[in-house]
């Protein structure tokens, strides 16, 4: 079930010169949202995928020149899913001499049992998995939780909040938890899943797929990143322009009450309106 990506056949100086990129957006992230302080304890939410090797890899660079101390522990859920090789995480993290705990809850068969053939599982298994990884997090003195979702995801998420759930809301690169008791950290948020996928062939991570949400291929998730993607092809930075702009918000120019008081802002009287017109004229 675990699987190798394909070998990248990059020349090195492009495999080091994205890795170097990765690093740097890493940094950036973590600097300019403050996501790790001196003394944390950093719980690495490991898939067994391309996105959360990744983050693990990196932040074990980072960690080692960083200004400030922080422990990282990897954490992976296994939730019992059939097939799933129960042997490859724990046989990586003792290779690379990370600290490591693994999850034994089956999640998988309530998800199955509640959630119709056919449809989507994703939103119950998150959830599922969500909670078992914050009690996890809050028995054992964890500050912070690290997510693999990378600035494609976010992207993903903000259009699905837009076309669906009619709100203007993406993946923050940093949050507190509803319960108020974690701390939610992006790490890979200036990353694009292009570069990802390219770093973990070359890093040959080895993979294991989601057999039970992975094999859902019509999902709304997916549509919106085949959206992307075209958009991408046609006119390249696209994505990186949205990205940006989701750290660029002007209130006044929307039309959320809650955040811009509009009934604060009075009109000029209307004989100033006119002199102002006729000194433009």
């Amino acid at each position: 079930m675990s699987a190798h990506p394909e070998p990248s056949r990059e020349p090195a100086a492009d495999v080091d010169k994205r890795a170097r990129r990765l690093r740097h957006q890493v940094g950036q992230a973590i600097a300019d949202f403050g996501m790790i302080e001196e003394g944390d304890k950093v719980m690495v939410c490991l898939s067994g995928g391309k996105d959360s090797y990744t983050l693990l890899d990196i932040l074990l660079h980072l960690q080692a020149k960083a200004p400030v101390r922080f422990e990282l522990i990897a954490v992976n859920l296994d939730q019992k899913q059939p097939d799933f090789p129960e042997h490859v995480l724990p046989n990586y993290l003792r290779a690379h001499g990370v600290p490591f705990h693994i999850i034994e809850r089956d999640t998988y068969s309530t998800v199955t049992r509640v959630i119709p053939a056919g449809k989507t599982m994703c939103s119950l298994c998150s959830r599922l998995r969500r909670g078992v990884l914050y009690s996890w997090a809050a028995a054992n003195g964890i500050s912070k939780i690290a997510l693999g979702h990378h600035r494609d995801d976010i992207l993903g998420t903000f259009f699905l909040n837009l076309f669906y759930q009619a709100q203007l809301k993406a993946m923050p690169p940093k949050l507190r938890s509803d319960d108020g008791a974690h701390v939610v950290i992006r790490p890979l948020a200036y990353c694009n899943e292009a570069d990802i996928a390219e770093y973990a062939a070359h890093r040959q991570f080895p993979i294991i797929p989601c057999n039970l949400c992975g094999s859902q291929d019509n999902l709304q998730r997916k549509a919106v990143q085949r959206m992307l993607a075209e958009w991408e092809r046609v006119q390249p930075g696209r994505s990186e322009n949205i990205f940006r702009a989701l750290g660029h918000v002007s209130p006044s120019h929307l039309a959320d009450r809650q955040l811009f008081d509009f009934g604060a802002l009075a009109a000029w009287p209307v004989d100033a309106a006119d002199e102002i017109v006729a000194a433009q004229a």
